[in-house]
């Protein structure tokens, strides 16, 4: 396989939830790839430092938008040859906020950016999710499991609405009006969230820089499969750039599965002391065990991560730690 991003250099490319986490990862190594990358984002969940890093760069153009809505000229009237969708809240305090407008995010403005692959002849990609595996029965969770969802539960909007978006893709690719790729992340973390993103490894870093006690929902045992963000996005390029005689979904993660008791140690390693704990009751259909079979993933992209956790977390902490002191007053840092 040539170099991820190699296929997609000089290409104009438009990656919708652009200025998110991990969007705005996916645009900087579009951009140092060689690619002209247009960021669309309703700047609902994404950081605005994460946009004006991004605009200090050649071949970046912002456009603000909600994909649920009628898209602008700015980006009907271009004629893309890539299209990444990421845009939509991922962390449940998040996505749960406005349940109806992440469901319509995720099936209104899936179709419309589906439609636009269409008229522009542009591949597309979807960033679904293991969410789509809900509370798993089958572990680890390989693509062809079906999944465990409560379709009514608090979580559906994101988990449905994903589902909803993959049998769009898949729809439109057996039809013939689309080329798509199907990426389906698992537990993402690094610089560049928010501080208020509420999910576990955010929560842990900025408890621990605040002198917080940790919240652990449920009994701490139930397990995840962290995958640094630079991993994540590298396997984004890669599936967009591979070649497959029909589309399926590949799983992006680390098969390196640890309870979150076991990430509050490696937390402990990373600042160096013993952090307190608290406990509260597990969120309804929070699941047990999560960890990708990535096996498609090395198979169809050559592909799997090799941040280990320890690097990851410590430069995640660093960075949330400079972003802190950042926003504190000066006569608090002085303290």
């Amino acid at each position: 396989m040539r170099n991820p991003g190699e296929a997609q250099a000089g290409g104009t490319v438009l990656v919708a939830g652009g200025a998110g986490f991990i969007g705005s990862h996916l645009c900087a190594a579009l951009l140092d790839a060689g690619a002209h990358v247009t960021c669309l984002d309703n700047m609902q969940t994404a950081l605005p430092s994460n946009l004006e890093r991004l605009q200090l760069r050649d071949r970046f153009s912002y456009v603000k938008a909600d994909i649920t809505q009628p898209l602008p000229a700015a980006i009907t009237d271009t004629r893309f040859t890539h299209i990444y969708n990421l845009a939509c809240a991922a962390s449940p305090p998040l996505y749960q906020a406005d349940p109806e407008h992440t469901m319509l995010t995720n099936v209104v403005g899936t179709n419309q950016l589906l439609r636009l692959a269409e008229q522009t002849g542009a591949r597309f990609l979807l960033t679904s999710t293991s969410e789509v595996y809900g509370d798993p029965e089958v572990h680890p969770q390989p693509e062809d499991y079906r999944g465990n969802v409560n379709c009514t539960g608090p979580r559906a909007c994101y988990d449905e609405g994903k589902r909803a978006a993959e049998t769009l893709a898949f729809d439109y690719a057996r039809m013939g009006r689309a080329d798509v790729r199907v990426a389906r992340i698992f537990n993402t973390y690094g610089p560049q969230m928010r501080m208020d993103d509420g999910r576990v490894v955010s929560n842990l870093i900025c408890q621990s820089l605040e002198g917080e006690k940790l919240t652990i929902y449920g009994s701490g045992n139930q397990t995840r499969s962290f995958c640094y963000v630079a991993d994540t996005v590298d396997a984004l390029v890669r599936l967009m750039e591979s070649e497959m005689a029909q589309p399926v979904p590949v799983n992006i993660g680390t098969q390196a599965e640890i309870t979150v008791l076991e990430l509050v140690a490696a937390m402990e390693a990373v600042v160096g002391r013993s952090l307190d704990i608290t406990y509260h009751d597990l969120p309804q259909d929070d699941p047990q065990r999560r960890r990708p079979d990535i096996s498609r993933a090395r198979e169809l992209l050559g592909w799997e991560p090799t941040t280990q956790l320890a690097t990851g977390l410590r430069r995640t902490y660093e960075w949330f730690a400079q972003e802190i002191a950042a926003t504190r007053p000066l006569e608090q840092q002085v303290a």
